[in-house]
């Protein structure tokens, strides 16, 4: 298992986002409103629009080209779209407030 480091809880705003690089894989950070940080595969399984330039919506984020709402815990697509993206395992370090991802 590999384990990234995104940053610390500081450098993501609530509802905003941060992007990540692992060899071929780019994953969207999100912080919620409520501190929960979670990361999906950035990229809207329509037309491959960056999730993480979308706008997040309690545990959703709609895809900015179609408005395409992801649900982030589970990757799953809203009805009536259809589809998923990859989500992804995050670990907060809650001494020092770093944010992993694991792959």
């Amino acid at each position: 298992m590999v384990k990234l480091l995104v940053g610390n809880m500081s450098d993501i705003d609530p509802l905003g986002s941060r992007k990540i690089r692992h060899e071929e894989t780019e994953i969207a950070v999100f912080r919620l409103s409520d501190g929960k940080v979670l990361a999906v595969e950035n990229k809207c399984p329509h037309k491959g629009g960056l999730l993480s330039e979308g706008m997040v919506c309690g545990t959703a984020v709609h895809c900015p080209l179609h408005d395409w709402k992801i649900d982030l815990d589970s990757g799953l697509v809203q009805e009536p779209d259809e589809g998923c993206v990859t989500t992804y395992p995050v670990e907060i370090d809650r001494e020092s407030g770093s944010i992993f991802v694991k792959l």
